[in-house]
């Protein structure tokens, strides 16, 4: 399909609601239904290049997981290197870890202690700002390592979360907005 061919209102109607999950209340954004179909993946990676074509970017970072499903490829098609921000644990050598805030308590997420260069340019994607939790403490293990946030690219903002609050002076651009 040729290129934006596919709109934001298209790759909406692809997300599928699922009510109760992962608990009752909740209506989660399931991406899958738009990922399995390559010409609306392909859209969403092309609407990120866009925005970010005339930027120096010199990495990538995404949280896993579903963030590493847009990073991986935005980072491809950008030739550029890609860094997975991981949860506690989950990384092999030496880290940096920022813990932050969630609805029902606090996590960790975790960068390789030598995954920057200090001054290199770094674009944080994800597929979902909710709280903004997770993309703040993201930008802050790129910039404790001297890294600077190029900017933040979110295919979904549930806007009634407020989660953008958390992320002012940050460029960020969000695809498709629930309010």
């Amino acid at each position: 399909m040729e290129k934006g061919a596919i709109g934001p209102q298209k790759l909406r109607e692809l997300i599928r609601d699922v009510p109760d999950y992962p608990k009752k209340g909740i209506v989660f954004k399931d991406i899958t239904t738009l990922i399995k179909r390559g010409d609306a993946f392909d859209e969403v990676i092309n609407i990120f290049l866009e925005k970010c074509k005339d930027r120096k970017i010199d990495l990538v970072a995404a949280v896993e997981s579903r963030g590493f499903i847009f990073g991986g490829a935005l980072a491809n098609r950008l030739k550029v290197g890609f860094i997975p921000i991981r949860k506690f644990g989950k990384l092999p050598a030496q880290t940096v870890e920022q813990k932050y805030d969630l609805e029902y308590g606090t996590d960790t997420l975790e960068i390789h202690k030598d995954a920057i260069t200090p001054g290199q340019k770094v674009l944080v994607v994800d597929d979902l700002l909710a709280t903004g939790g997770t993309i703040q403490a993201t930008c802050k293990l790129i910039e404790k390592l001297g890294g600077e946030v190029a900017g933040i690219l979110v295919m979904i903002e549930l806007g009634f979360l407020n989660g953008r609050d958390k992320l002012k002076g940050y460029d960020l651009f969000t695809l498709i907005r629930y309010e």
